[in-house]
C-alpha cells in the first residue's frame, strides 16, 4: 500500500506521521506518479510549523518530487505511461505514489537522476527567476546572497560563476564557507566572526551591492539594506530565521528597492514553468551547475531531516526516498 508523511496538527517535527494511504485513479487533466525520489525544502518546514498555515488538516507534506507515470487521467495528452517526469510547488509530495495535475509536470531529460532532478526542482527554479527575471544578472552585476552553503545557495554559487557575476556569500561556518567558495562564490563572509555589513563594504570599495538575495529573513534583512547600493535591490524570498517583522519604510533610505517574490508567482502559467526548467536543465546537463545532494533519508525518517535541516546541520540538497 502507498505510504505518505501525513500532517494532522501544527507543531515540531514529532507531529510528521508516516502512514498508510489511499492514492486513486486520476481524474481528468492528473496523472498517477510513482515516486522515486522527493525534495526537501525550508518552506516545508514552515508549512509544519504554521508559520505558512496549510489551509486544510490532515494534509501530506512536500512540493517537490521526481517519478514514473503510471497512469493518466482523461484530457492528458503531453504525457504517457512510463515517463519520467519531476515537479516544483504541487503540494503533497511526501508520497511513496501520488496524483499531480499533469500541467505542473515536465520531463526530466536523459542524464539526469530523478534523485537530481527532484533535488534540484524547487531550489534550480528558484535560481533561475531570481537571476533571470526578479533582478537581471550581468557580469558586471555585484550581489550579496545570504545562506551560500544551503541548497539554493550552493546552486547560486555555480549559476553566479557561469554568469560572470561577482557574488559575496555568508555562511554560517568555515566547512561551509569551503564548500560555497569551492561552488563559486567569489567572497565568503563567516557570519559567525565577521561584521557581514562592513566586509560587503570593505570587498566593495564602499560602493555596496546592486541585489541583496535574502532567503533568512529576521536575522538578516537590515544588513540586506545596508549593503546595498543606492537604487539597489533587495530580495526577501526566505524565512529562514523566522518572518520579517513589520519595518518604517524609511529604513529604505529613499532610494533602495523591495521585493518578496515566489516560484509559485513566476511559474503560474505553463510556458513560464517549462522556460524555467529548460534553462535548469540545460545548465545541468551543462556542467555549469552541478547539483549536490549532500543527504539522503528514507521517507520513513523525514521526522529526522526537518531536525537536521533547522538545526543548520546539512549543506547543499536533501532528498526522501519512497
Amino acid at each position: 500500500m502507498p505510504k505518505a508523511i501525513r500532517l494532522h496538527a501544527h507543531g515540531g517535527a514529532d507531529v510528521l506521521r508516516y502512514e498508510t494511504v489511499e492514492v486513486g485513479a486520476p481524474a481528468t487533466g492528473e496523472v498517477r506518479i510513482k515516486q522515486t525520489a522527493i525534495g526537501l525544502n525550508f518552506i516545508d518546514i514552515y508549512q509544519r510549523s504554521g508559520l505558512y498555515p496549510l489551509p486544510t488538516l490532515p494534509a501530506v507534506l512536500g512540493l517537490e518530487g521526481a517519478g514514473v507515470i503510471t497512469a493518466l487521467g482523461a484530457g492528458v495528452t503531453d504525457f504517457a505511461v512510463g515517463d519520467r517526469v519531476a515537479y516544483a510547488g504541487c503540494p503533497g509530495a511526501y508520497a511513496s505514489e501520488r496524483l499531480a495535475p499533469a500541467d505542473r509536470l515536465v520531463k526530466v531529460p536523459e542524464g539526469i537522476s530523478d534523485e537530481t532532478a527532484a533535488a534540484m526542482m524547487l531550489k534550480g527554479m528558484t535560481v533561475r527567476y531570481l537571476f533571470r527575471e526578479t533582478f537581471s544578472v550581468k557580469p558586471e552585476t555585484v550581489m550579496l546572497f545570504h545562506a551560500a552553503a544551503g541548497g539554493v545557495g550552493l546552486i547560486a554559487c555555480q549559476w553566479a560563476k557561469a554568469l560572470g557575476a561577482t557574488m559575496i556569500g555568508t555562511v554560517s561556518g568555515d566547512d561551509k564557507a569551503q564548500r560555497a567558495a569551492a561552488s563559486g562564490c567569489t567572497h565568503v563572509i563567516n557570519t559567525g566572526r565577521d561584521d557581514v555589513v562592513a566586509r560587503v563594504m570593505d570587498i566593495t570599495g564602499g560602493n555596496g551591492v546592486d541585489v541583496a538575495y535574502d532567503s533568512v529573513g529576521r536575522d538578516t534583512y537590515l544588513q540586506s539594506l545596508q549593503c546595498l547600493r543606492p537604487k539597489g535591490l533587495w530580495v526577501s524570498f526566505g524565512n529562514a530565521s523566522g518572518p520579517v517583522p513589520p519595518f518604517d519604510l524609511s529604513v529604505l533610505k529613499g532610494s533602495l528597492f523591495a521585493t518578496r517574490p515566489s516560484l509559485f508567482a513566476y511559474t503560474a502559467r505553463r510556458d513560464d514553468l517549462v522556460a524555467n526548467a529548460a534553462e535548469l536543465f540545460s545548465m545541468v546537463q551543462g556542467q555549469s551547475v552541478k547539483i549536490a545532494i549532500n543527504h539522503s533519508y528514507p521517507l520513513a525518517d523525514a521526522a529526522a531531516a526537518h531536525r537536521d535541516l533547522e538545526a543548520r546541520r546539512t549543506t547543499g540538497s536533501i532528498v526522501l526516498i519512497p
